[in-house]
């Protein structure tokens, strides 16, 4: 017989080890609250999906955590030097991180919380973890499923052909390949994979590029599509897909009753059409969520939701929008909340 282990008793659990995340469980240390970072992935998931040779547009000081100096030659760093970085402040600071465990359920219980968890399936079996805690930090990110395309094929179909993470151009060379999206995303993987011999198509629902779009990357994008070296399809959707082919549908074509229809030929599509978050959690938890926004409901000088203990952090907090918080702003969050939280523990204790 299997025995369950004893409950692990915390002042706080952090549900998500990013960078936000790990900046709350510091946080909480420095008030003198213990804690555990739960992540069902490993440390800084996001990142490990963005391409590899990525360089942030943040500077490195921007992306500091914990007091911890993010000491680097060049003044924007990579995505490698980032993961090297977020790991030494967890070694540094010694935090509890649970990597490949995913919190199953929360209930309230006298005194706080119960949280269960379990390794994900494809790391470990093993028994159900329960831990109790006084407060919990959902900081879960905005990567929790992406904003999928409306097709009229079916999910094998999708699956098979369309990405939503892009990481390098060398799989697609000689392909006949669609990026989805207006987006500084979209323009640099599509300016990658046209230079990677892919035979390379945009395609947004917009008639012009986004304002995100880095200026110094719009004169190159803007040069390629005059040449014709990248095609281009504005105010157009993708609608179908069929063996070696896609078909667009133009929604705003001058002087047409209805909609145009074009099949391109197609092996691959690109959507960097933009992720949501995993709300599943908040939901069980009982935080309210605006519906067209998806922002959860919180006090932003606390970062206290509609249920008392529960805490938002990072990107999370943003709802559907995730430009809004990036790892710059979203590291502050943590202080709020173990201020918080520590004022509400010691009010309790003297009840």
């Amino acid at each position: 017989m299997t025995l369950k282990p004893a409950p692990e008793a915390v002042d706080v659990v952090v549900v998500g080890a990013g960078p936000c995340g790990l900046a709350a469980a510091i946080a909480a240390r420095d008030w003198g609250l213990t804690s555990a970072v739960i992540e069902r992935g490993c440390i800084t998931e996001s990142l490990i999906h963005y391409p590899w040779y990525m360089t942030f547009f943040s500077t490195a000081e921007r992306l500091e955590i914990g007091g911890v100096p993010f000491t680097i030659p060049d003044p924007k760093p990579t995505r490698r030097q980032a993961l090297a970085y977020y790991r030494h402040v967890v070694r540094h600071h010694r935090l509890s991180v649970r990597p490949y465990e995913e919190v199953t359920a929360v209930f309230n219980v006298p005194g706080g919380f119960e949280v269960r968890s379990a390794a994900v399936a494809e790391h470990a079996a093993g028994p159900e973890r329960v831990t109790r805690a006084r407060g919990v930090i959902v900081a879960t990110g905005g990567f929790g499923a992406p904003n999928r395309l409306a097709l009229d094929s079916g999910d094998e179909l999708y699956d098979d052909r369309v990405t939503h993470y892009y990481r390098d151009p060398f799989p697609y060379f000689d392909l006949d390949v669609l990026v989805v999206g207006g987006g500084n995303s979209a323009v640099e993987t599509a300016l990658e994979l046209h230079r990677s011999g892919a035979r390379t198509r945009m395609i947004h629902f917009g008639d012009k590029f986004d304002r995100g779009v880095k200026p110094w990357v719009l004169p190159d994008i803007r040069n390629r599509l005059a040449e014709g070296e990248i095609k281009m399809h504005w105010r157009s959707r993708v609608v179908g897909l069929g063996e070696g082919v896609a078909v667009l549908r133009c929604e705003e074509t001058a002087g047409r009753e209805t909609a145009e229809e074009k099949v391109v030929p197609n092996d691959r599509i690109l959507a960097m059409t933009g992720w949501r978050p995993d709300t599943t959690l908040l939901h069980s938890l009982g935080v309210v969520l605006d519906p067209e926004t998806g922002v959860p409901a919180h006090d932003p000088a606390t970062m206290l939701t509609n249920v008392p203990g529960v805490y938002v952090a990072g990107v999370v907090a943003a709802g559907f929008d995730a430009n809004k918080i990036f790892i710059e702003n979203g590291r502050d969050h943590g202080a709020l909340i173990a201020e918080h939280l520590s004022a509400a523990l010691d009010r309790d204790l003297e009840t």
